[in-house]
């Protein structure tokens, strides 16, 4: 019942309560104060999609803390004043985090809202844009030298067929010209001897 009624507080606070905004890369460390005094406080990470969650309770004397989860222990520690260290932030501990007493009705910190540093869009959006357009006039530049070099060897190919064919036909043609000169050279001196052959007789 105690449970439900924090619960219930702290929805009615975290409509009220004066917030600070704290930025962080994932994967760094980050440290939380809290602004009461006193002897032992609770932290609890207030998510709009979940319901509020306990974390550890933080004494100061000596600094130690109770943890609600053991896999907290991991993630979170406290320091002197009840700060509350998160080790290697990601998604899963962004969100509000307060400190309460144990009072009754307990007393609230100022909550301390965690999000992540992100790059301004427009600036991202346009370094996107770029590095696409560079891939693109890449990969546009190289389509074009394929096509060059296909239509290159090609050409050859061809060039290189009708040489040879031309080669061929010409050899063809000399050989052909020079049997028809053999032949009317044979002819003519057959001729000649014939027409010989006839004087003498």
């Amino acid at each position: 019942m105690r449970i439900l009624q924090i619960q219930l507080y702290i929805l009615i606070w975290c409509q009220a309560a004066e917030t600070l905004d704290q930025l962080t890369d994932l994967g760094q460390n980050v440290t939380i104060n809290c602004d009461l005094d006193d002897e032992d406080v609770y932290w609890i990470l207030f998510k709009q999609s979940d319901s509020p969650t306990v974390i550890l309770r933080s004494f100061s004397n000596p600094t130690t803390a109770f943890y609600f989860n053991e896999t907290f222990e991991n993630k979170y520690s406290v320091q002197s004043k009840h700060r509350l260290v998160i080790y290697n932030v990601t998604v899963d501990e962004l969100g509000v985090y307060y400190c309460m007493n144990k009072d009754t009705p307990p007393k609230l910190s100022h909550s301390t809202r965690l999000n992540i540093i992100e790059p301004t869009q427009p600036m991202y959006h346009f370094s996107e844009y770029q590095n696409q357009t560079a891939v693109n006039s890449i990969h546009q530049n190289e389509t074009q030298w394929h096509i060059i070099i296909i239509i290159s060897a090609l050409m050859n190919a061809v060039l290189t067929f009708v040489t040879i064919a031309k080669h061929r036909y010409i050899v063809t043609y000399i050989s052909t010209i020079h049997m028809h000169i053999h032949t009317v050279q044979v002819m003519y001196v057959m001729g000649n001897r014939y027409s010989t052959s006839l004087c003498f007789s």
